[in-house]
């Protein structure tokens, strides 16, 4: 009786370890089948081109927008549009040669007659904002059109998707804020253009959207002696961040109150500042650069421009002129206030907000992204304020 519980026993041992090996080999393969194969993954793949297929044909549709926004820019304009890229030779042995594309539009009226008097032409810069590209930036803010019936050139720098995955300019790093990288370069650039094509040095202004907004203000602040005037659309407050995180939080929360000294320091670069004429731009409604910037700016380069300020007419701050909202006609627009500050009788610091505008260039064309149709048309207001100014060439030391 022992040996046959015994038997029994085992028996019994055995059809329960085989049914827990059974289980085990069940949950090792289930296990298996969640992990990525590289049998089923080329299987995958078949099905999903196919299924994707009718998104696929969008996809392209997407891309051909580039091509498009680049013919859409000059679109019907008697001007030049050109792409060229702009190099600068490896400094050192150990160093490498850096590269920039850009655009450039040159409007008919810059086309003279061999025996006409030279005329030089101003230039304005303009610096896209993340997600964008120098054509989309040209076509969505239409300054081609009006650099064609004001008599300007308009030079358009692009970022490299290999340096930004959304060709964001890196304005919140320290060594973009002591003006060298991408800031190095585009002055350069906009120097090298500027002796190509015999523009005006003393009229040579700077704007951007976004990043390329603050771009622009460390551009002109760090080269005072090559840019008269800088307009700034949507741009997050400058000089206090040095990582993507603090960007974030800045242009979310602002920056406490180092954007103060921020502002004397970069005045302070040269013993005698020029000052630096600037008109910002921002909508009420914008989520992404929140308005607690443009109130931090404007103080910014009220500190810049403070020995400018001093001569102003009245003494007592700026000049508030409020603008009604226009639904109907050609034009329609968002209501919106400027506050204007004087040196003399020259504007020489304009802050303007747009009720109801969102993260977006006032007045551009809508059919190309961060463009909101509706006006007050920041294109023509930056132009107006940039036709006061004159950078007049640094008198040589006593």
């Amino acid at each position: 009786m022992p040996k046959s519980l015994s038997s029994l026993w085992l028996k019994s041992l055995r059809r329960v370890t085989k049914a827990q090996q059974a289980q085990q080999v069940r949950g090792l393969r289930l296990f298996e089948s969640l992990l990525p194969k590289a049998a089923p993954a080329t299987k995958r793949r078949r099905p999903k081109l196919k299924l994707v297929k009718p998104a696929m044909v969008a996809r392209p549709a997407k891309k051909a927008r580039r091509p498009a926004a680049q013919a859409r820019a000059a679109a019907g304009l008697p001007g030049t549009w050109r792409k060229a890229w702009f190099s600068v030779p490896a400094d050192g042995p150990f160093g490498h040669a850096r590269r920039m594309l850009y655009w450039l539009y040159l409007p008919a009226s810059a086309a003279r007659a061999p025996d006409a008097p030279a005329t030089p032409r101003p230039l304005v810069v303009m610096l896209h904002g993340c997600k964008q590209t120098a054509a989309d930036f040209a076509a969505g803010s239409r300054m081609n059109a009006l650099a064609e019936r004001k008599g300007f050139a308009v030079l358009y720098p692009q970022q490299s998707a290999t340096a930004d995955a959304h060709r964001c300019w890196h304005w919140y790093r320290r060594d973009t804020q002591r003006g060298e990288g991408d800031v190095e370069l585009i002055a350069a650039m906009i120097a090298q253009v500027q002796r190509k094509h015999g523009l005006d040095t003393s009229r040579t202004y700077v704007a951007g959207l976004s990043a390329g907004a603050a771009l622009a203000a460390i551009v002109a602040l760090r080269h005072p002696e090559l840019i008269a005037a800088v307009g700034m659309h949507s741009a997050p407050v400058f000089g206090t961040t040095h990582s993507p995180f603090s960007a974030y939080r800045a242009m979310q929360h602002g920056s406490g109150s180092s954007y103060r000294a921020a502002a004397r320091e970069f005045a302070g670069v040269e013993p005698q500042f020029p000052g630096m004429p600037a008109i910002l731009l921002h909508g009420d409604h914008d989520t992404v650069v929140r308005r607690v910037n443009a109130d931090q700016l404007a103080e910014q380069f009220e500190i810049i421009n403070g020995p400018a300020l001093a001569q102003g007419a009245s003494g007592e701050g700026p000049v508030v002129r409020r603008h009604p909202e226009r639904r109907g006609g050609r034009k329609p627009r968002h209501a919106y206030q400027t506050a204007t500050w004087y040196a003399g009788r020259k504007p020489q610091l304009v802050r303007c907000d747009v009720d109801a505008l969102g993260h977006a260039w006032s007045g551009g064309d809508a059919s190309v992204e961060f463009n909101e149709p509706d006006g007050p048309d920041a294109s023509l207001l930056m132009w107006t304020f940039f036709s006061y100014h004159r950078r007049l060439p640094a008198l040589p030391p006593a």
